[in-house]
């Protein structure tokens, strides 16, 4: 599932230049701030996974079952969106390799460091899917 919203963030990043040229409009500019969310959601996933499973598997505490769900929830919908966000931000920098844009090169290092966010925010999420799994013999 993963997979499949990173190549859908890939074809629009890819299209976005394209279809703006195409509309004679200015492609979107890609801020500091972008990047910069992404990774921070990113920190705040590695955090959250990190004192789960030091809740879980170390000091062998139970989470509540709301508390779960709320993380897992948070979890799968950080993966999907972190894929979706990075890949596209990669395709947008890959539509601009060879351009002579005054821009060009600002915007492809931008959206290379939201990719390796959304690529972050996809592993930090992960993490915290797993660091809510408990094993078998530890349900009681």
């Amino acid at each position: 599932m993963v997979g499949a919203w990173a190549l859908a963030g890939l074809v629009v990043g890819l299209l976005v230049r394209p279809v703006a040229d195409w509309f004679d409009s200015t492609a979107p500019i890609v801020s500091w701030a972008q990047p910069l969310a992404l990774l921070l959601v990113a920190a705040i996933l590695g955090v959250t996974a990190h004192a789960t499973w030091r809740s879980v598997h170390v000091r062998r505490e139970r989470l509540e079952p709301h508390q779960a769900v709320n993380r897992l929830v948070l979890a799968r919908a950080c993966a999907l969106v972190g894929a979706l966000a990075g890949a596209g931000y990669l395709g947008y920098a890959v539509s601009w390799i060879g351009a002579e844009a005054e821009l060009a090169d600002e915007r492809m290092i931008r959206s290379g460091v939201a990719f390796v966010g959304g690529v972050l925010t996809v592993v930090a999420a992960l993490l915290l899917e797993r660091a809510c799994r408990v094993r078998s013999d530890e349900r009681s």
